[in-house]
């Protein structure tokens, strides 16, 4: 076989001949793994409802709503649970951007009555042995009266979560006050979101 002469056309078809075996490799690559990634996500939304809401006997992911809360301008989804067709509660995805070290994501259960079920960090990015404790925190018992242990909080009574620096009946994570402002944060827009459910609604 003749060897090309190395002149600039010959370089640049044979730069382009590797760019498109390139990037049929890289479509390949993304055919055989899209389908793997989705049904994981999917599996990992279902366990962290199933973690958080109310018992259920319908399927929430397939009846997904999209609530803007008022003041915000991304919305949160909104995940009812049921049972023999009654809205049992609902699971909610929220979020929020002031933690220490920004984005914050959390699953959150509420009952009918707005009780809070459970929650579940979805991704963070606290430091490590002090924001990043906010799944373990808010599952412990109190050690001053205050609420830690957020599950069975009556939301309907609370109306606002906020630490007790700030006033609020919320013990922080030591050394970490921003993170459980985040974690409050979270939790509020949460709860605002099922409110509006309650309501009716919803985008």
């Amino acid at each position: 076989m003749k060897k090309l002469s190395s002149t600039l056309p010959n370089m640049l078809l044979s730069l382009t001949g590797i760019c498109i075996l390139v990037a049929a490799i890289l479509g390949a690559m993304h055919d055989v793994t899209a389908d793997p990634i989705a049904a994981a996500e999917t599996k990992a939304l279902v366990e962290a409802i199933q973690k958080v809401a109310p018992k259920f006997d319908n399927v929430p992911a397939n009846e997904a709503m999209s609530v803007l809360v008022e003041g915000d301008t991304d919305s949160l989804k909104v995940y009812p649970a049921k049972q023999g067709g009654q809205f049992v509660g609902c699971a909610v995805e929220s979020y929020t951007n002031k933690g220490f070290s920004g984005f914050v994501s959390i699953m959150v259960g509420f009952d009918a009555e707005g009780k809070v079920v459970d929650y579940s960090v979805l991704k963070h990015s606290e430091t490590p042995g002090l924001g990043s404790k906010m799944q373990e925190w808010f599952h412990a018992p109190s050690k001053t009266g205050n609420v830690q242990d957020i599950r069975g909080l009556n939301m309907a009574e609370m109306q606002t979560l906020s630490v007790s620096k700030d006033g609020g009946k919320l013990d922080a994570i030591t050394a970490a006050t921003i993170s459980s402002r985040a974690f409050a944060d979270a939790i509020n827009r949460a709860y605002k979101a099922f409110q509006q459910v309650q309501k009716g609604g919803n985008e």
